[in-house]
């Protein structure tokens, strides 16, 4: 007895062809627009994947921004206006690293004399101090000595009126036994301590000098002082 693998039911076939026809995932009346259609799902991946880029960005943005705000923001509270500009005077005494035999060495005595400087601070950690010293007091040989200065101020920490602080200044240093200025750097550091809102004790400052172009002399000093807050 012969069998036949075709359905007998009729509706069975006409399901099964449609079925068939189906299962094609790109029709024959859709096969010219395949370009179209993978150009636009194409598109389509591209801007969702630059969405998501372009939200985390600006997500990191937003919150870079609020971090800065607040941060400034305890800070301004914490530390008052901005730009705070102080004028000072103080005495200085000095090793002046000369002794009148045209080299380097201790001198016998110390040189006084007396300083101005400027306080410009821009920030809690941002300041700048210029200042200039003169030392024609206590001279041995007819010597003296003075110096020009500028550069960074950095407070190590602010408590209640206290104010210790480090500095690297560079300048230029002379004497009168030198035939010219020569260019210097001084580091040292100091204690501020603040009598009101216009006037600051400078309680002690130190600093100790290197003297370049002609000479290797290192002058090494202190000073006491006080500054008035001109804004």
């Amino acid at each position: 007895m012969a069998i036949s693998n075709a359905p007998s039911n009729p509706l069975f076939a006409f399901t099964l062809s449609v079925s068939c026809a189906d299962s094609d995932k790109t029709p024959k009346h859709d096969a010219g627009f395949r370009p179209q259609i993978d150009a636009i799902r194409n598109r389509t991946t591209w801007i969702n994947m630059h969405m998501n880029k372009s939200i985390v960005v600006l997500l990191s943005l937003v919150f870079f921004f609020a971090t800065i705000t607040a941060s400034a923001q305890v800070t301004e509270a914490g530390y008052g206006s901005r730009l705070k500009l102080y004028a000072g005077t103080e005495g200085s005494m000095f090793q002046p690293d000369y002794a009148g035999r045209r080299v380097a060495e201790a001198g016998p005595q110390a040189l006084y004399g007396v300083g101005a400087y400027v306080d410009a601070d821009f920030t809690r950690w941002i300041q700048i101090e210029a200042e200039g010293r003169w030392l024609p007091f206590n001279q041995y040989k007819g010597n003296s000595e003075s110096t020009y200065m500028i550069g960074p101020r950095v407070p190590i920490i602010e408590y209640k009126r206290f104010k210790p602080y480090g500095k690297f200044l560079i300048g230029i240093g002379g004497g009168n036994f030198l035939s010219g200025k020569v260019a210097g750097i001084a580091y040292g550091g100091g204690l501020e301590y603040r009598l009101s809102k216009k006037f600051t004790l400078r309680a002690f400052d130190f600093e100790y000098q290197n003297w370049y172009g002609g000479t290797s002399l290192k002058p090494y000093g202190g000073s006491a002082g006080i500054s008035y807050r001109l804004f």
